[in-house]
């Protein structure tokens, strides 16, 4: 089965916690603290494999978690980093935060490799936090949280030029006398379930990646048919061939099956048709009179720039010319594939995150907290300036109030991760 959209949950891995320990040796009976730093959570990566081309491992396995690091230990031993959680998925996967639909990754190249969520930074041990005048810290720092979400991983196939068209006007047909694809003929409507992919020489030895497309009808951007499934695949091809049946066989006007593709796929995205060349590869030559839909054809069609090409895909006309005027135009088109740029990006704005107070022993207390946390990163606290603006923080997050109802007094220590100083009012 082809599947190429699915919803995953991923949560990396959570960084270790330092530990709080001190030297004791035979004749070292007051030793100082010697606790060691936790390691680091386990990222998560996706990587391209070119052997996958479907994302079916992922219908029945939603749930995809990377180790924790380990905790700090005594003798100044660090905990161990986590093994990273790397997923394997095709190449031309787009990886969408759930709720958002953002961009987080575009893994459009082979074998590459990409950091989505990290994971958390390992806490330190109280060897850390020894000073001259506390030198028996009591305290160690928590390994840094771990990232989850849910996310969207869609395959958007990756292919040089689209064949496009409603069922059973001969893409499949087309697709198999000028490649070596062996996709699935019939004579009914929706044989091919998955695109498929062909590699065409042209008569000067250049390759490019053909892609059958299926269930674009009337509709298809809402759902109708397989269309809301496969519209997706148009959108990194470089030139799109339009297949219609010239002979009618199924009562259809092949002039108005062109607008209604090309209307689904401006509804979808208005933004594919604009600059990506078509062509309309006018089938079924050889099957009763074609001669008047070739030229309402070129008069609907033609002042757009859009050259009509009649052919036989199953008598094998004309389809050495449609493949060298597709060569044509692909030489035009800028020879680069189309990357959905990052949009996600993580919270920045802590201001209401929580922070948590506690009383490590009479008269030490530690803060704790990522917006607290974040606030240190940017703050010059080595500065008169900069650490009276981080004290009108501490009061207005309610920081402040929060140590008093924990009944500090003043002298105590207060620790804020690698910040130690005393209370006053």
């Amino acid at each position: 089965m082809f599947v190429d959209k699915v919803k995953i949950f991923v949560k990396s891995g959570k960084g270790g916690d330092g530990h709080v320990s001190f030297r004791r040796e035979k004749y070292v009976p007051n030793g100082g603290p010697d606790g060691g730093d936790g390691g680091r959570g386990g990222h998560i990566i996706f990587e391209v494999d070119p052997g996958v081309n479907t994302l079916m491992q992922f219908r029945h396995n939603k749930h995809y978690k990377a180790q924790n690091g380990e905790d700090g230990g005594k003798k100044r031993c660090h905990g161990k980093d986590a093994n990273d959680l790397v997923i394997r998925v095709p190449q031309g996967t787009v990886i969408r935060e759930a709720e958002s639909l953002k961009v987080i990754a575009d893994l459009h190249a082979p074998s590459q490799r990409e950091i989505i969520f990290s994971g958390g930074k390992g806490g330190k041990g109280n060897q850390h936090f020894a000073t001259a005048t506390r030198q028996a810290p009591r305290y160690a720092e928590k390994g840094k949280p771990a990232k989850e979400y849910w996310i969207i991983l869609e395959l958007k196939m990756i292919a040089d030029v689209g064949l496009v068209g409603y069922p059973n006007v001969g893409k499949s047909t087309l697709l198999s006398m000028v490649s070596n694809a062996q996709p699935k003929i019939a004579n009914y409507h929706f044989t091919t379930l998955a695109p498929n992919l062909g590699v065409i020489t042209n008569k000067y030895g250049k390759q490019f990646v053909m892609a059958d497309i299926p269930g674009l009808i009337e509709g298809a951007s809402e759902g109708v048919g397989l269309g809301h499934d496969f519209l997706r695949h148009v959108e990194r091809t470089k030139v799109l061939i339009h297949v219609v049946d010239v002979a009618s066989t199924e009562g259809r006007d092949p002039v108005q099956d062109v607008y209604t593709i090309q209307k689904e796929i401006n509804i979808y995205n208005d933004e594919i048709l604009k600059n990506k060349p078509q062509i309309i590869a006018a089938n079924k030559i050889d099957i009763g009179d074609f001669e008047e839909s070739i030229q309402r054809l070129e008069q609907a069609f033609k002042p757009q720039g859009i050259e009509v090409i009649p052919i036989s895909a199953a008598g094998n006309q004309n389809l050495q010319e449609l493949m060298q005027k597709t060569s044509d135009l692909l030489a035009t088109v800028p020879d680069h594939t189309v990357v959905f740029e990052p949009e996600f990006e993580e919270v920045t704005d802590y201001s209401n995150a929580p922070f948590t107070i506690t009383k490590v022993e009479d008269g030490y207390f530690t803060v704790e907290g990522i917006g607290v946390e974040k606030m240190m990163g940017y703050t010059a606290l080595d500065t008169e300036k900069g650490f009276a603006f981080f004290q009108k923080y501490l009061r207005d997050r309610g920081i402040i109030d929060a140590l008093e109802e924990a009944d500090i007094h003043e002298g105590d220590v207060v620790r804020i991760y690698d910040l130690e100083f005393e209370y006053f009012k």
